[in-house]
């Protein structure tokens, strides 16, 4: 038998939930029920964003290759939370107990994402990846898991919200998407200017993962009690309690942690880990006969064993020739300024680094400062703390003799934009006729296209160029040109350095006399010339190429 249609309700006449639950019984009336469910959408999308945007931090900072991580995990997030939206329409008979799991699964997961990531990291070394300077599986995993949780959210809120009062469809996904995007603003900014200078990346997560449990589950129980069986609110009760003593006992341990991973990391001969506003800075040895090593984000940048080698190869070439004003980019160790200072003529040394508090620690550090030789109490010596690129395009003109380009290798995208076309023109404007500029390339036998991309780009800019690499040594103290294994999460460090050395002339490779004697710097030249890959295209900043 056909049942005769129900008369079609007329316009502007609010829908019914599609869960049939009816409108709930609530503790407050339906327009302040409305304002804290919406309240509650505005806290659980800033807590979203958080965990995403720590995912991408962290990621960079372990990994490198800022634009690949960041692609990575948000690409992967938002493919989850469209399947999370598919999932959690099973859940809408029971928005609320549905709503409450979910909330207090994300706050445990992406709470703890940070913390368990980088104890994977330190004390393997990898995050279960098969990529060489790629993502790896578990933060993938990490991305997968919480992107389905976030995802789950929208269609239960839809529920919850319609229950407090029933309205239209489209109304009620505009007020939840307005207090969605809304949050994730609030999120957004949030992280860079407030949770990450002040608490730290693995803090910062913790105590984002504590707010998230408090607002789904004070939600739930405040508001939608009645939804829930007894035995229901008990073990919401009991599951958020043990989430948040789990959060908050990690939040107490978590220097502890920190600690202990860092010794996993770079072993127990930590001396200074400083967090600045660019990078980590850590010092390990340097005192009672140990060695010292720097490492920038992670990364081995100095030994004490091996730098005089790199930095002797890096300088004295590019003063082989009129010195008197020498700009050195990068290098706010320190160590390449030493060098400069060793030739007679020079006048006038202005060291041009982002990270102010770096240079603050070469000059005090005691074990750092006797490295670099005391460089910055000299009197020639000039700091300026900005942006090399930005400062290039201020500079004055055929104001330098010398320009050295002492940066991290362009290995990730922070760092490429010093080793483009455009970067290249503006050092050589500062140039003056005869003056020569020198850049580190990075290791030539495991990275030969990206160091002829850089000597590509240098002849690109307009100069004439002079490749050459020497070999560094490894921890026997034997010379070498091969790739050895680090501490710095088992990265691998190039024991061999390249260098493109340029001007407007074809420049003479050597150095001056009564000068430091760098050996072999001709077999180097034969050596990298092997090594020459041909038509290569060079990287410009809309279109770096040095990814291998």
């Amino acid at each position: 038998m056909i049942e005769p249609h129900a008369p079609a309700a007329p316009p502007g006449t609010a829908l019914p939930p599609r869960s049939g639950a009816g409108q709930a019984r609530l503790p407050v009336r339906p327009t302040t029920g409305r304002f804290l469910v919406l309240a509650g959408v505005f806290v659980c999308a800033a807590c979203g964003l958080v965990y995403e945007l720590e995912l991408v931090a962290l990621a960079s900072y372990l990994i490198g290759d800022s634009v690949t991580q960041a692609s990575v995990v948000l690409s992967v997030m938002i493919f989850a939370m469209g399947i999370g939206s598919l999932l959690a329409k099973r859940l809408r008979c029971r928005a609320a107990a549905g709503f409450a799991a979910v909330e207090t699964l994300l706050a445990l997961v992406g709470g703890c994402s940070a913390m368990a990531l980088y104890a994977v990291f330190a004390w393997t070394g990898d995050w279960g990846g098969a990529w060489a300077d790629g993502p790896s599986c578990l933060l993938v995993v990490f991305s997968l898991a919480i992107g389905l949780l976030i995802g789950a959210e929208i269609p239960l809120l839809m529920e919850l919200i319609q229950r407090v009062r029933r309205q239209d469809a489209g109304g009620a996904v505009a007020d939840l998407f307005a207090a969605d995007y809304v949050g994730a603003l609030a999120g957004g900014l949030a992280f860079p200017f407030l949770l990450l200078p002040l608490l730290g990346q693995l803090s910062a997560t913790l105590i984002t993962g504590t707010v998230n449990a408090i607002a789904g589950g004070a939600l739930v129980l405040g508001l939608f009690r009645q939804d829930l069986t007894r035995r229901g609110r008990r073990l919401l009760v009991v599951a958020n309690l043990l989430v948040l003593a789990l959060l908050a006992s990690a939040a107490v341990l978590v220097d502890d942690f920190e600690r202990a991973a860092r010794h996993a990391m770079y072993g127990r001969d930590v001396r200074v880990a400083l967090h600045t506003d660019v990078q980590d800075v850590v010092l390990t040895g340097g005192t009672d006969g140990r060695r010292l090593g720097l490492y920038l984000d992670g990364r081995l940048r100095v030994s004490g064993s091996d730098e005089r080698r790199y930095h002797e190869a890096l300088v004295h070439p590019a003063m082989n020739g009129p010195h008197a004003r020498v700009l050195v980019l990068g290098g706010g160790d320190g160590l390449a300024v030493r060098e400069v200072l060793r030739h007679p003529g020079v006048r006038r040394v202005d060291v041009v680094e982002l990270d102010a508090r770096f240079v603050e620690l070469a000059r005090t550090d005691p074990a750092l400062s006797a490295l670099n030789g005391h460089a910055y109490r000299d009197p020639r010596v000039r700091v300026v703390a900005a942006d090399a690129f930005g400062w290039l395009r201020q500079a004055p003109r055929h104001a330098y003799d010398v320009v050295l380009c002492d940066l991290p290798d362009p290995e990730n995208t922070s760092s490429t934009k010093l080793y483009s076309q455009e970067f290249y023109g503006l050092a050589r404007g500062v140039l003056d006729g005869g003056g020569r500029l020198v850049v580190h390339a990075g290791p030539v036998a495991s990275r030969p296209r990206a160091f002829w991309t850089v000597d590509a780009t240098v002849r690109a800019a307009g100069l004439r160029t002079v490749p050459y690499s020497v070999g560094g040594r490894d921890a026997t103290g034997d010379v070498t040109g091969d790739v050895v294994g680090d501490v710095a999460g088992g990265s691998r460090v190039p024991h061999d350095w390249g260098y493109v050395l340029a001007s407007r002339a074809t420049p003479h490779l050597g150095t001056a006399a009564g000068a430091p004697r760098v050996p072999s710097l001709q077999a180097g030249a034969r050596a990298a010339e092997r090594t020459r890959l041909r038509g290569l295209p060079p990287s410009t900043l809309v279109h770096p190429r040095y990814a291998d």
